[in-house]
């Protein structure tokens, strides 16, 4: 019997898979099965046994498309990971809200629409004087900015666009993400992996790489490793990876995001991490 063919479902800009992808998929395959990238915007019908949904990295910038190809791949019964379902849920920001009602610690959010208000109203409004702008559909810091009482106004055009293009989120700029840095913990299988901490570059607030942000192995405390598995167990349907993304209170944890659709997973940073993966991905398609 051929080994079973698992795609790892990602964008056309690295069609060879991430790093990342990459340690995760050499540890599937000394486990003797065969993993294949599947561009999810490609012409070509993934012809795999199971879908790994891992780095779409343009998904946000095509949100109706990538949702179309979510309903075909689902229509075809082909097994999904994570499900098609809590992919649809979690790629819309608007999840935070249901966060935050079900008692998980959130940052506090405005969601706007064209109708909002000017950005220096909701400052004075909230009480907020330093505040960071973006979609409600978005990754790798695509169309955000940090804005601040004093700069509100020149900022003006720039929030009114965002606003009036698509549905958009104003949150306080979390002082925490400048001085220790943002959390990551990542889970495999419900269960706490490791963690890192990311920093952004001098002088500035986003913390992805590609902004110039670093990133280093961290510990969390206990309460943060509870507080963030709470809220992986309260994504709609069970899944097999999943990344926290928050800021340190003391010894609890803020949830920034919770990232269940195409998050970076680090494994250069815990060697065990990709077996971990691996387990949790072998024991959803029952092939242990």
């Amino acid at each position: 019997m051929p080994p079973r063919r698992i795609g790892f479902a990602t964008a056309a800009h690295c069609p060879r898979l991430t790093a990342d992808d990459q340690r995760a998929a050499a540890v599937l395959e000394a486990r003797g099965l065969e993993v294949c990238p599947v561009v999810w915007s490609g012409e070509d019908e993934p012809a795999v046994d199971s879908l790994v949904i891992r780095s779409t990295w343009d998904y946000h910038q095509r949100p109706d498309e990538f949702r179309r190809w979510l309903d075909r791949v689902e229509a075809k019964q082909l097994p999904v990971w994570n499900p098609a379902s809590v992919l649809r849920w979690n790629l819309d920001k608007r999840y935070l809200r249901e966060l935050e009602q079900a008692g998980v610690r959130t940052v506090p959010t405005v969601w706007l629409d064209r109708e909002s208000p000017p950005l220096r109203e909701l400052l004075e409004s909230h009480g907020w004087d330093d505040v960071v702008a973006k979609p409600a559909i978005s990754a790798s810091g695509w169309r955000t900015f940090r804005s601040s009482r004093d700069r509100a106004a020149d900022d003006e055009p720039a929030f009114r666009k965002l606003v009036t293009d698509c549905p958009a989120m104003l949150q306080p700029f979390i002082p925490q993400v400048a001085d220790e840095g943002e959390w990551s913990l990542m889970f495999f299988g419900g269960k706490f992996s490791h963690a890192v901490l990311k920093h952004p570059a001098p002088g500035g607030f986003l913390v992805q790489t590609e902004h110039g942000g670093r990133v280093e192995a961290a510990i969390p405390t206990s309460t943060m490793v509870q507080e963030a598995e709470e809220a992986v167990a309260r994504a709609p349907g069970a899944v097999i990876y999943g990344r926290v993304d928050g800021v340190r209170e003391g010894c609890r944890l803020r949830l920034m995001e919770l990232e269940l659709l195409e998050p970076v997973l680090f494994f250069e940073y815990c060697p065990l991490s990709p077996h971990r993966f691996a387990d949790a991905l072998m024991d959803a398609l029952t092939l242990r």
